[in-house]
C-alpha cells in the first residue's frame, strides 16, 4: 500500500466502473428472474463499494504526492477527444432512437444497451489513449 500512485492506475480503474455499470443495466433492463440475481446484485453492490472507498483513498494519495503535470495535460488531451467521440455516439443513439421509434423495430432496451455499452467503450478508449500518450511523452 506505500506504493506511488499513478495516474496511469486511476485512470485505467476507471473501466471497472464502467463494467460495473453495465452490469447493474443488465440487471434492470432482463426480463427473467433467477434466484441467484439478488445474490448476484448485492454482491455486485458490495464490491462496489468496497472498490470506490478503496479507489478514494488511492485518488487522496495521488493528490498528496507530487501532480505529474505531462500526464495530466494528456489526460485533458484524451478527455476531449473522447468527448467528441462520445457525443457523436449519443447523437446516433438519439437519432436511430427517433427514426426507428416510428416504425418499432426494436425497444427502448436496445438503444439503453447502446448507450451503456458506449459508455463501456469511451472508458477503454480513454485509458489507451491515455496509455499510448503518456508512454510517448506527447
Amino acid at each position: 500500500m506505500n506504493k506511488k500512485v499513478s495516474l496511469k492506475e486511476i485512470v485505467g480503474t476507471k473501466i471497472f466502473y464502467a463494467v460495473i455499470l453495465v452490469s447493474y443495466y443488465w440487471m434492470w433492463a432482463r426480463s427473467d428472474w433467477k434466484e441467484w440475481y439478488s445474490t448476484l446484485e448485492s454482491l455486485l453492490g458490495f464490491f462496489f463499494f468496497c472498490f470506490y472507498t478503496f479507489q478514494r483513498i488511492r485518488i487522496r494519495k495521488y493528490k498528496r504526492e507530487g501532480v505529474d503535470e505531462l500526464a495530466e495535460q494528456n489526460l485533458k488531451r484524451c478527455d476531449s477527444i473522447c468527448l467528441k467521440v462520445f457525443i457523436v455516439a449519443m447523437v446516433i443513439a438519439a437519432w436511430a432512437a427517433a427514426a426507428i421509434g416510428h416504425v418499432n423495430i426494436f425497444g427502448a432496451q436496445v438503444i439503453g444497451w447502446w448507450i451503456v455499452l458506449s459508455i463501456l467503450a469511451i472508458t477503454i478508449l480513454r485509458t489507451v489513449l491515455f496509455l499510448i500518450m503518456d508512454n510517448k511523452g506527447v
